[in-house]
């Protein structure tokens, strides 16, 4: 199936500037997000804590719930409406795991009720320490990391037969991520830091296609992260692994887009001659590039919609990476492999 004739001649690169000032403008605002919030807005699963799902057979005012709340002792509390209104449902979040963690729904379910008039039903309860949570939090950017790294040591093998260099470079990262963190380091500084030298590494040892990957999957994951922070959605274990899946799709696309580039480049003398090149590649992978975004968001869609409030934020996760990840593999990763081969 092809969507796009085969002779279609876009010029993409011609746009590149115009790409960037976009790509630099939604990197912009995703940081200046993340730090006026300080940081993504944390679930339990990062800070501790207990959450309580509930839902009421008939509307209640939620003044009501936080008075219920209240006379129970639990007054470092959130209320907030969850799923739709007709449903009668709310979420309950509280920054401690540790009150009356043995009947703790019980003692929820007969104060609500005292202050509201209905009983409630618990539909859920989830408690997680904060050691738990941070341990969890450090966990999860490692594992961003990490994924970071194996896949620059697969790009350089891949494409230009450099196993042993990327590989040693990663292991050395890695190991130096691994021992500062032994030390308390932040660790979002850390692998902030890290992943500035990862990339100045790279530049130097001339690793084209693996800057151009590592470029665009940063480039993705903090967009997506940012447009949580702005939308103040809650970031949580699900959503770490809409980022991993979203790493690994953007890759996929990236890949195709790398590979014909590696074909209409060989035997290329002339630097010159390289956007044409760069340009005929993109074209020539644009219909299987589209389709795959096209079928992927129809799925994603069908879950933001129909799969219900659980998985409601990774779904949108999963559509904001699955376009900015389609936009990267055309408007990031290729401008900037072009960019390490002009520089020779």
């Amino acid at each position: 199936m092809q969507l796009i004739k085969s002779d279609i001649n876009i010029d993409f690169l011609g746009k590149q500037k115009i790409a960037y000032a976009l790509s630099l403008i939604l990197i912009i605002v995703s940081i200046g997000s993340l730090m006026i919030h300080g940081g993504p807005n944390y679930g339990i699963d990062f800070v501790g804590g207990t959450l309580v799902q509930i839902k009421f057979s008939q509307k209640v005012a939620v003044s009501d719930i936080r008075n219920g709340l209240s006379d129970i002792g639990l007054k470092d509390t959130s209320v907030q409406g969850f799923g739709q209104t007709e449903d009668h449902e709310y979420l309950i979040r509280t920054s401690s795991s540790e009150t009356m963690a043995d009947n703790l729904a019980e003692v929820l379910a007969k104060g609500i009720e005292a202050s509201t008039g209905t009983l409630p039903e618990i539909r859920r309860v989830e408690m997680v320490g904060p050691q738990v949570g941070k341990d969890l939090k450090n966990k999860a950017l490692l594992a961003i990391f990490y994924s970071l790294l194996f896949i620059t040591i697969y790009i350089s093998g891949r494409f230009e037969l450099k196993w042993m260099l990327s590989g040693v470079t990663a292991g050395a990262l890695m190991g130096a991520v691994y021992f500062l963190s032994i030390f308390n380091v932040s660790m979002p500084f850390l692998i902030g830091a890290a992943l500035v030298v990862t990339l100045a590494v790279f530049w130097t040892l001339k690793l084209k296609y693996a800057m151009g990957a590592i470029v665009a999957l940063i480039h993705d994951v903090l967009i997506t992260v940012g447009i949580f922070s702005l939308l103040n959605l809650d970031f949580s274990l699900p959503i770490i692994a809409a980022l991993l899946t979203i790493i690994g799709y953007s890759l996929n696309d990236t890949i195709i887009v790398f590979d014909r580039i590696r074909e209409n480049v060989k035997g290329a003398d002339a630097k010159e001659a390289l956007p044409q090149l760069f340009n005929k590649s993109i074209n020539e992978t644009l219909s299987r590039t589209i389709l795959t975004s096209m079928t992927t968001l129809i799925v994603l869609l069908a879950l933001f919609f129909l799969g219900g409030e659980i998985i409601h934020n990774f779904a949108f996760a999963m559509i904001i990476g699955v376009l900015i990840g389609t936009y990267s593999s055309v408007f990031v990763a290729s401008p900037v492999v072009l960019a390490a081969h002009t520089r020779g």
